[in-house]
Order: structure tokens, then C-alpha cells, then sequence
């Protein structure tokens, strides 16, 4: 959300948390103690419903922050971020992890008093997830301790490495932690972090053998399975697939879409190098892992007396080999139960059931006590270094507990009732807590304290707790006592000793239409959340929690150095039988209230807003169970039991408050002031908002009317400089301006009056100026074409270099012209040249050819027979034209195609080749002046081949003979006759062309036997 811009006090501190009441209807309060139906769980869920809606997952109910996980990242972790909260007063910024995380480090600093936060919430709630961002700003904003920051890189690597033991995937969580987990920073009197220790509680061991389907196995054997090097898993005898171990396929769930155990192995492997492993403590804590997973695969068959066996000899030999340990012992106690009766040891065998019951107790202690060992191994390199030096009194200590919390299943078991039980314990610290910090402010204020109604759930806390008659001492009196107990006696024994308290019930105490919901083997107890039912089933066992004595005394001779520390060997000689899970389990936790007692409490109350990790998905029937189950109306309760709001007078009196009409709802103490209800405060800030439009209008236009005078003033005194300034640089321009052209007018003058002179200093001035005058003036009027003569007239200095000058232009325009023709284009004037040296002034019709282009040919391929074209093999057609040929005697005319080779002139007629005149027989050609288009082919009279001269005519008679002379290279053999032609008509006979001038074309036999032609005469000769 963005808030509106906040206030500015005197002191430039911001308060915004008043500034965001006034869009209240649409994303809510911050502070649920504003709400004014603050009875109402409808009320507080729908203010969590807008909030949420909003990405605004934090809200507080007073120091209480209630976070709801998005699901998705809303960049709200940045440096920047942090930056933003450091420093600030709680309410001063929009709620917040990082407003509690620094108002706990001050406290700490400032107060020298040591604090704790705690987290609680479901599975899925983001616990873990608050836990890291936590170490994360401390990591980032706490000055460096003198030693480095190794003590900051240990304190958030130590998070990998329990969530990869500690963690599982379930139903609810793809990274649920399924241990309690209380840590303590410790700062120096600077404030930095200088070392931390860790306390774990509970671990849920049974996962190690038992997962229900679509849950997974602790995350190290995923990781190790799919990260580890190949050499690695070779040594601890294991492949990479979940599926060959039977730990790890119960829950049908190895992969996981949104895990990558291969990265998170990197994560890990990095991490235990961090926090102080060597390389043999990894080979020794991997092996211990690789030998869970192997114990797995040990499988049983019955001999003939139904005794157990054990069948997968290559799973014992690597166990044997992992454990450091003795094959045959390790047999015999998987098989075997040891028993001292009468100072006598007697080995009992086992059958299938008890084989199987041996091996996966064997299995849970050793994970179980591996991760005990690990947890002191992080606080072992947690642990200042500094503890004997005497600054060390002087650190301070801030907790952080990541606890489990209320659990409500379709089948509740003994895990259940402890976690319950730990929760009910924390919610009464909590209560009594806030109860105190009410007080102690109200006394310091000083309001008279009226005593406050609330649940007081001590009475449940006894019946748990209570020595010789709550439920854990029956459970401890039924694990302890002699002859044959189940599960059915301990419930039994319940309903004799507990049978009158009002929070508990069973299906034999239970009124008839009870019974229908509570099973035989069932009880239930009233807690402050609400009613659980639990199943008696596996209370003895897990309570027990035995390990057979031969089982013990294997691992205590185990030669792997963390086995050797997990089962020392102390335990086989103390013959006091070992404290109960639940037992053990009520000790830590009260030892924890002591700790957390002796320190200031912070909260953080965690809320998952739907079971299918959906973001902006809000199930609101899950969250109203979160909201009862975390007793967040209980504490809203305890917390508006007084005044709703509380600031300090600095803070209340920035906003210049108009709050005296409602006087009455007020109360002003020595520091602070309390208004008891939310509507009183709305109001109040609604009527600010109303008053502070005037007063923004007011002030904007007192602003901009001294902003813009003061603009305009600088504007006109600026204007006046500029312009006195511009006026003298114009001036001065001007008259050096001036004085310029006067001194170049005197030179001019005195350079033309001397201009025939030689060259000298009073007329050079005015000779360049002529040259360069001259010079312009052509570059302006430069030929534009070959053809164009036009050239400026020079001056006389100039007549010789204006001369160079014309012939370079020239020059240039024609090497320009030249550069530009195409080939196609050169061959074209190649050919017009000729024609014109041969035909110019000498033949009539030439004139007329000049405009027209030459074609490269006047018959395509298509048009000449492909007989033709066969009989001229590869020789190519370089001209074709259509012809008209006279017969030798008669004259008579007849239509052909002449064709031109490289070699020879054809004469073709239809598809036949009548004749060839190589080019070496061709001796001339003939052609008359006149405007006709008869010419002749004069060959060899040698050549016996050739019948006679070609008379031959042409509509293109220019054009075809040009190419004819070019080809037949004879230029200078083209004869232009005026009168008559003689040609050889055979044989010793010849014929002649008469050619006479007339009106139109007529060719016809003479009567004296010549070929007589009129051709018209063209005027353009």
C-alpha cells in the first residue's frame, strides 16, 4: 500500500499510522485494538481479509504483529526496507517484522535488558520464514563485531543446516519444521552480535520410520541422494534413487516440485564448512545418515521357531562399516533382546513384529541423538570466543522462538498432546505477560488499574502437568509400574483420577449424545482453543521411547566419533531407568518459561491464509480456527480492556489535534495520552481531514504567492542584466562592424585605381578580391554537359588559367560521361560511330537512322527454323534480319533471313541454309546514294562454292550492313555508288543495278536486262 505523505514533526520524525485511519474502510486498521467492534471475530477477520487484499500481510494488536503468509514475495525485505525501520518509533511506520525486530534491538541497547521474540503459528504460517528475515536485519544492521562478521555468517548458516535435519515436507508445509527451536543472539555493548546458542525441543523422531502418503522424510536424505558426488555416495553404498529405500517411500512423495534438493545440498555442504565442521566430522555425520537409510532396507524372515532373521547381509555389512561397529553384535542385536534377571544376562530372541519394532527404535535414536549432537556442535561454534574477558558481563541476550503451534488433527496422538500442551503452557506466559506490561504502564502513567476478566487456563496447564495426579504423571506412573500396561489401562487410569475435572472427557464419562463422537480409546480435553481428542494408541511407546539394552551397548561401541558422544557409555552402567519423553519434554518447557520470563517478550503471531499455498487465496474458515487456536481475541480482549489508543504528547501534539469535545473519552496522564475508544479517534482524524484541506488551500496560496513574486523578482533582475548586457555586445558588434567595411571600401578604391599597376601591396587587396570574385562566379555557372560551350568571360589576369581551367572541366566531364555508359550502351555509339563514318553525307536515308536505336537483333530464336540452328553447331547468331534476295536472272525478289556469325554471313530460307560467304571470301559490298535499301554481297569468283554476288534488300539496310563491316571486319570495303552496281551473276556472266532518282520506291527489270531501281531523293543529304 502506498500511505498518504505522513506529517513532519519538530523533530522530523513521521507518523503515519494515524495517517492511514482515513482509508480505514478499505484496507482496514493496523492496529486491531482500533477496531470498534472489537468483540467481533467477523470484525477482526475482515479486517484481515482487506489487509490481505492489499499486500499488506502485517497488522498489530497493540506489540502483538499478526503476520498472514502471502506466498509469494512482495519485496518488502530490501536494504532498503530495513533502512526505512531502523531507528523509528513502533507506531511512526506501517507495521512491520523488521518495526519489532529494530524496537527490540534498541530496547536491548538502550535498556540493557534482555529480549525474546516469540513466533508462533501453524505449520505453513511462516515461521521459519520470520525466523530468517529476523537474523537477516540483524545480520545487516548491527555494527560488526571486532573479530569479523564470522559470528554473523555462523548465526545464518546454522539455519540450512536444521532445516536439512530438522525440516520435512508434510501436507500442510514444504518446509515444516518438526522441532521447536529457541535461539539466543548475544551483543556486546556495542551491539554486535558476538555468539548465540540454540535449544531444540521435540524433534519429531517417528518421522524417520513413518511418514503418511504425500509427506516426505527430513530433508538431509533427499539432498544427500540427489547432490552428493558420485564418490561420496559410493563410499556410503547408496544410489541416487528414493525409491530403493524404504524410509523414504512410505509417503509416495520423493520429488517435490517446489524443492531443489540439489541447490539446497550446495546450500548445506557450504553451510557445515561455515560453522566449524572438518571434513571427517562431514564423512562421520554423513555416514550416520547414509546408515539410517540402510537400517531401512534390513529385513527380517522367520526360522522354524518363529524367530527372527536377519536376510539382507549386504545392508548389514555396510551398517557395520558406516557405525563402525561389530557385524556379528550388530546381528545379534537386531535380533536378540537382551534381559538382566537376578544378576544374570539372558538374550531373548525376537520374532518378525518386536525384529522390526528393534530396528526402526535403533533408527529413531540414532537420528534423534545425531541431531542433538548437531545442535551442540552449532552452539559450540556459536559460542563467543571472548567469554572470559571482562566485557563479556556486559552482552545482552535476544531470543528468538520459532515454536510449534496449536495442533488440531482428524487423528491427534501423542506428539499432538505434547505440542498442545507446550502452547497452552506459552499462552499462559503470555497472557500474564501482557497483563504485567498493562499494569506496569498504567501504574507508570498513573491510571488506577482495574483488574481484568479473562481465561486463566492454569486450571488446564495443572491437569497436564499437576505431580501424582496430571496426565503426564499417570502416563510416567503406567510406562513405570509393574505387570502388563497398554495403552487402554493408562486411559483407564485416567478416567479413575481425573474423572470430575471440567476439561476433560472420555467416551465412559461422557453424556449419551457425546459418546457418539469420542472413541473407547479416546479423551478429550477442554483447551483454551478450543476441544481436542486424543487417541490413547502409541502413548506407552512413544512415552517409553525404549532402546533394547543390547541395541545400547552396539552403538556405545561404536567407533564413529558422533556415535561414540551420542551413546555414552556411562548409560549402560546407570541402572536409574531414564526420565519419560513427556517428562523430559515438561522440564524443557518449563525450563523455557524461565528463560522467556526472565526476559522482555515480543510477538509475532503467524497465520497461513489457505491449505493449498495459494497467494491472495483467504480461506476464511481456516483463519478464524488460526485466530482462536493463537488466542489473538483473548489478548485483543486483555488489551482493549483499558484505553484503545496511547502516544506520547510529542507524537499526538505534531498532528494538532482539535480533541477537547471529546474530553471525556480521554485521559491525559504525565506522558502519554489515552483515548478509550476507536470511534473517538476517527472522529478525531476525520475532522482533521476535513480542517486540513482549508488549511492546505490556505497555505498553498500564501505559498505560491510569495513563491511566484520572489520568482518574478529574480526573472525581472535577471531580464535587466541580460539586456544591458546583450545592448553594449551589440554596440560593440556594430561599430566593429562599421570600422571593417570602411577599411575594406578604402583598400577596394585605391586597388582599382591601381589595378593595371604590377601587383603590389595597395592593389593586391583588390586583385584577390577579383580572382576570387571571378572564381565564385564560375563554380556558379560551371557547363553543365558535354555539349554545353558556355563559359564566363575572365578577367585579364586570369585568360590563361581560365583556359586550363576549361579544358580540365571539359576533360573531366567527358572522363565523368565516359565512366557512366553502360557496356550495352558504349557498344551502341561504337556502332553509330562507324555507321556515321561510313554512311554520313554519302547515303540519303542515313539521316533517318541516326534517332533510331541499333537492336541487337531483329529475329528472336523463336522465329528461326531449329533445323537452322543445328546445322550452325555451337557457332552463335550474332545479327539476324529479315531480307529480300533477287535472283541472279530474273530478278525476281524472294524472302530470306540473313544471319550473322562470328565467321560467316548466312542466308537462310524456311528451315534450309541456301548459302555461306565466309568472311575471308566476302571482297566488298555495295550499296547505291540514294534512299533505297538494295545492297550486294560481292564473294571471291575463285570460290567454286559461291554461285555469284548476293543482291540483297533491307528495311534496315544502315543498321545490317554496319554490323555486316564490324563482323566481317570491312570497314573500308563498303562502296557507296551513285548510277549503277556491277555484280557477278555467275559463271562469266555478270548483272547490273541502274539506280535513278525519282518520286517513289520501284524496283523492276529493265528491257535492256538490269535491275532497275527508283529510289525518291531525301532532301536531308
Amino acid at each position: 500500500m502506498r500511505y498518504r505523505a505522513s506529517a513532519l514533526g519538530s523533530d522530523g520524525v513521521r507518523v503515519t499510522m494515524e495517517s492511514a485511519l482515513t482509508a480505514r474502510d478499505r484496507v482496514g486498521v493496523q492496529d486491531f485494538v482500533l477496531l470498534e467492534n472489537f468483540t467481533s471475530e467477523a470484525a477482526f477477520i475482515e479486517n484481515l481479509r482487506r489487509r490481505f487484499r492489499e499486500n499488506l500481510i502485517y497488522t498489530y494488536i497493540g506489540p502483538v504483529l499478526v503476520s498472514v503468509n502471502p506466498y509469494r514475495d512482495l519485496q518488502i525485505y530490501s536494504r532498503q526496507h530495513m533502512e526505512r525501520y531502523r531507528g523509528v518509533s513502533f507506531y511512526e511506520v506501517p507495521p512491520h517484522l523488521f518495526a519489532v525486530a529494530d524496537t527490540v534491538y534498541r530496547a536491548l541497547r538502550t535498556e540493557r535488558r534482555d529480549q525474546a521474540v516469540m513466533i508462533s503459528g501453524e505449520s505453513g504460517a511462516g515461521k521459519t520464514e520470520a525466523t530468517k528475515r529476523l537474523l537477516q536485519f540483524y545480520a545487516e544492521t548491527c555494527p560488526a563485531p571486532e573479530r569479523g562478521g564470522a559470528v554473523r555468517d555462523r548465526l545464518l548458516q546454522s539455519n540450512p543446516v536444521l532445516e536439512a535435519f530438522g525440516n520435512a515436507k508434510t501436507l500442510r508445509n514444504d518446509n515444516s519444521s518438526r522441532f521447536g527451536k529457541y535461539m539466543d543472539v548475544q551483543f556486546d555493548f556495542k551491539g554486535a552480535p558476538v555468539g548465540g546458542h540454540i535449544l531444540s525441543y521435540l524433534l519429531e523422531k517417528s518421522r524417520v520410520v513413518h511418514q503418511n502418503h504425500g509427506e516426505r522424510n527430513f530433508h538431509i536424505f533427499y539432498q544427500l541422494l540427489e547432490g552428493g558426488e558420485e564418490e561420496t555416495l559410493r563410499r556410503l553404498g547408496l544410489e541416487r534413487n528414493p525409491q530403493s529405500y524404504l524410509y523414504l517411500v512410505k509417503g509416495q512423495c520423493a520429488k517435490v516440485s517446489s524443492i531443489n534438493d540439489k541447490s539446497d545440498w550446495k546450500v548445506v555442504r557450504k553451510a557445515l564448512t561455515v560453522i566449524d565442521f572438518t571434513e571427517d566430522e562431514v564423512e562421520d555425520l554423513l555416514s550416520i545418515v547414509a546408515s539410517v537409510l540402510h537400517l531401512g532396507n534390513i529385513h527380517f524372515a522367520a526360522d522354524e521357531e518363529s524367530n527372527a532373521q536377519v536376510t539382507t547381509e549386504n545392508q548389514l555389512k555396510y551398517l557395520t562399516r558406516l557405525l563402525s561397529v561389530e557385524g556379528s553384535t550388530l546381528r545379534e542385536a537386531l535380533t536378540h533382546r537382551k534381559i538382566i534377571a537376578k544378576g544374570e544376562e539372558l538374550l531373548s530372541p525376537l520374532n518378525l513384529e518386536q525384529a522390526a519394532y528393534a530396528r526402526d527404535a535403533l533408527a529413531k535414536a540414532v537420528y534423534s541423538r545425531t541431531f542433538t549432537w548437531l545442535v551442540g556442535k552449532i552452539n559450540r561454534s556459536l559460542a563467543s570466543k571472548d567469554a572470559e574477558s571482562p566485557s563479556w558481563r556486559s552482552t545482552t541476550v535476544l531470543g528468538l522462538l520459532d515454536i510449534y503451534g496449536f495442533e488440531v488433527f482428524q487423528h491427534n496422538s501423542f506428539e499432538q498432546f505434547c505440542i498442545n500442551y507446550c502452547n497452552e503452557k506459552l499462552q499462559q506466559l503470555f497472557i500474564e505477560l501482557t497483563l504485567k506490561s498493562e499494569q506496569e504502564e498504567y501504574e507508570a502513567e498513573g491510571i488506577a488499574w482495574e483488574p481484568v476478566q479473562y481465561f486463566n487456563n492454569k486450571i488446564i496447564c495443572d491437569l497436564v502437568e499437576e505431580k501424582f495426579k496430571g496426565i503426564i504423571s499417570i502416563l510416567d506412573e503406567e510406562c513405570l509400574r509393574p505387570g502388563e500396561a497398554t495403552d487402554l489401562t493408562f486411559l483407564e487410569k485416567l478416567e479413575d483420577t481425573v474423572k470430575h475435572h471440567p476439561h476433560f472427557l472420555t467416551h465412559k464419562l461422557a453424556d449419551q449424545r457425546t459418546r457418539k463422537s469420542l472413541g473407547r480409546g479416546e479423551f478429550r480435553l477442554l483447551h483454551y482453543a478450543g476441544e481436542v481428542t486424543y487417541s490413547v494408541t502409541g502413548f506407552l511407546d512413544k512415552n517409553n521411547d525404549l532402546l533394547f539394552r543390547n541395541l545400547k551397548e552396539t552403538m556405545c561401541s561404536s567407533k564413529n566419533p558422533i556415535m561414540s558422544q551420542c551413546f555414552d557409555r556411562s548409560e549402560l552402567s546407570d541402572k536409574k531407568r531414564p526420565e519419560t519423553v513427556a517428562t523430559q519434554f515438561k522440564m524443557s518447557l518449563l525450563q523455557l518459561v524461565e528463560i522467556l520470563q526472565s526476559k522482555e517478550p515480543a510477538y509475532v503471531r503467524c497465520i497461513k491464509p489457505n491449505d493449498a499455498k495459494q497467494p491472495g487465496r483467504f480461506d476464511e474458515v481456516l483463519i478464524r480456527h488460526q485466530v482462536k487456536y493463537l488466542g489473538l481475541m483473548e489478548n485483543l480482549r486483555v488489551r482493549r480492556a483499558g484505553f484503545a489508543y496511547r502516544r506520547k504528547y510529542e507524537a499526538f501534539l505534531q498532528r494538532e489535534w482539535e480533541w477537547q469535545p471529546w474530553a471525556d473519552h480521554c485521559c491525559s496522564p504525565r506522558t502519554k495520552i489515552f483515548i478509550r475508544f476507536p470511534k473517538t479517534l476517527f472522529a478525531t482524524e476525520d475532522a482533521l481531514e476535513v480542517r486540513r484541506q482549508s488549511l492546505a488551500t490556505k497555505i498553498q496560496a500564501a505559498w505560491r504567492g510569495f513563491h511566484w513574486r520572489q520568482k518574478f523578482l529574480r526573472v525581472k533582475r535577471s531580464a535587466i542584466c541580460i539586456q544591458s548586457w546583450w545592448r553594449g555586445t551589440l554596440g560593440r558588434r556594430k561599430a566593429a562592424k562599421r570600422k571593417w567595411a570602411a577599411q575594406t571600401i578604402r583598400r577596394l578604391i585605391r586597388g582599382f585605381i591601381l589595378r593595371h599597376a604590377p601587383r603590389c601591396p595597395e592593389n593586391a587587396f583588390f586583385l584577390d578580391h577579383v580572382r576570387t570574385s571571378f572564381l565564385l562566379n564560375l563554380r556558379r555557372q560551371l557547363p553543365r554537359n558535354v555539349l554545353d560551350t558556355s563559359w564566363p568571360t575572365p578577367p585579364p589576369a586570369l585568360r590563361e588559367a581560365s583556359e586550363l581551367l576549361r579544358e580540365l572541366c571539359i576533360k573531366n566531364m567527358v572522363w565523368k560521361y565516359c565512366r557512366s555508359i553502360s557496356p550495352e550502351w558504349k557498344q551502341q555509339l561504337h556502332q553509330k560511330a562507324v555507321a556515321s563514318e561510313i554512311f554520313k553525307g554519302k547515303k540519303d536515308n542515313y539521316p533517318q537512322s541516326v534517332p533510331r536505336l541499333f537492336i541487337s537483333t531483329r529475329l528472336g530464336t523463336d522465329e528461326i527454323s531449329p533445323r537452322v540452328l543445328q546445322a550452325l553447331g555451337s557457332e552463335p547468331i550474332q545479327y539476324a534480319v529479315p531480307v529480300v534476295k533477287y535472283d541472279r536472272k530474273g530478278y525476281k525478289p524472294r524472302s530470306r533471313q540473313l544471319l550473322l556469325t562470328p565467321n560467316a554471313v548466312v542466308i537462310v530460307e524456311d528451315a534450309k541454309v541456301k548459302q555461306r560467304i565466309d568472311y575471308a571470301n566476302l571482297t566488298g559490298i555495295s550499296v547505291s546514294s540514294l534512299s533505297d535499301s538494295l545492297f550486294v554481297l560481292h564473294v571471291q569468283r575463285a570460290d567454286n562454292k559461291q554461285k555469284g554476288d548476293v543482291v540483297l534488300q533491307s528495311d534496315h539496310v544502315i543498321e545490317t550492313l554496319t554490323k555486316t563491316a564490324l563482323s566481317a571486319h570491312c570497314v573500308n570495303n563498303i562502296n557507296i555508288n551513285q548510277g549503277s552496281i556491277t555484280f557477278a551473276g555467275g559463271p562469266g556472266r555478270d548483272g547490273t543495278i541502274d539506280f535513278t532518282p525519282g518520286s517513289e520506291l520501284l524496283i523492276t527489270k529493265a528491257k535492256n536486262g538490269h535491275l532497275a531501281v527508283v529510289a525518291p531523293r531525301l532532301n536531308s543529304r
